[in-house]
């Protein structure tokens, strides 16, 4: 080998090398929280969905669907009934054909009922039935309890008790007025024009139950988070996935915004995503002093629950309320 070509060979080596090294510092950066910032002081921030106890508020996911068939009138029910104390109900929203607003996760009804054997196929979405003919389907067909149990399996037309079939918006609301002021996380599944109307509908229910200061609105749709700020300023919502991934790197960066420049009252995020470490004190502190709630999904380990704590979280959704309500009394 001529000299030429081994003097190249070393400069290419060189930088494949200080590249790798390059590489490999960017991850560190954004896999580990290298802050070691303590809490902020959050005594003056007005955002009431920012902690001030001391220990963060606790969220029952899908109203508890680690301990009962989720987003069910069971499973609420099993919350409010119980001995241990949650502060805000997590769930989602969708439309039926006849434009209801019933509780569920997934974009189809395959996974949580016997939907496929009721409608005679697969990928049943909500939007494909009215709510009465959803009303059929019980919704803890697939619920599988902590001994591995299907309890609730093979339940059909009368023998399906009221509180396992789909549940409106407005009847969960009725019934959970008789328990006290909960809180409450929504998120709108549907895009588009739907989505425009699930958050019309949600205004509307909100309001004239008084309620807009108790739920924080989210959605995966960019479209419905802009109509959303043009028409309903005064609901409040959770930042969509743009404006977290900016967020993010705002904080990383320490760079500062002015008091109006964001227009989301609250973070809801995964202690880590796609390897970004998300639940780190730096983004926690960054948040407070921008008056805005981090409130952390789907926190099942206890550990990370009270490391997340630790930070300053200002809730803690988890399928385990109880679990969790245990590591904070």
């Amino acid at each position: 080998m001529s000299k030429k070509c081994k003097r190249t060979l070393t400069v290419v080596l060189s930088v494949l090398l200080a590249l790798c090294l390059l590489a490999l510092a960017a991850f560190l950066v954004v896999t580990h929280d290298w802050s070691g910032e303590p809490p902020v002081d959050v005594s003056g921030c007005t955002n009431p969905y920012i902690s001030r106890t001391g220990a963060p508020m606790i969220s029952a996911h899908r109203s508890g669907g680690g301990i009962a068939p989720e987003n069910t009138l069971m499973a609420f029910r099993n919350v409010v009934e119980s001995d241990f104390h949650v502060d805000i109900f997590e769930f989602d929203l969708a439309l039926t054909a006849d434009e209801e607003l019933i509780l569920l996760h997934d974009d189809t009804l395959d996974r949580t009922s016997n939907a496929s054997e009721v409608f005679g196929y697969s990928g049943v979405y909500p939007s494909a039935h009215t709510y009465e003919e959803l009303r059929q389907l019980n919704m803890g067909e697939n619920f599988e309890n902590a001994a591995g149990e299907t309890p609730y399996r093979g339940l059909r037309g009368e023998d399906i008790p009221d509180d396992l079939r789909v549940l409106r918006l407005e009847d969960l609301f009725d019934f959970l007025d008789g328990y006290g002021e909960y809180r409450f996380i929504m998120e709108i599944k549907d895009s588009g024009e739907r989505g425009k109307r699930a958050a019309d509908e949600i205004y509307t229910i909100l309001t004239e139950r008084d309620m807009l200061s108790r739920a924080i609105i989210g959605t995966f749709h960019g479209e419905v988070t802009e109509y959303m700020d043009k028409t309903y300023p005064d609901m409040l919502r959770s930042a969509g996935v743009m404006e977290v991934a900016a967020f993010y790197f705002y904080s990383l960066l320490g760079i500062d915004q002015p008091d109006d420049f964001f227009h989301f009252v609250a973070l809801q995020i995964p202690d880590e995503d796609y390897v970004i470490k998300l639940g780190t004190t730096r983004m926690v502190n960054y948040a407070h002093r921008h008056n805005i709630a981090v409130q952390y999904w789907t926190i099942n380990d206890p550990d990370l629950a009270k490391d997340l704590a630790a930070k300053g979280a200002d809730a803690i959704m988890s399928d385990y309320p109880d679990m969790i309500c245990g590591l904070f009394e």
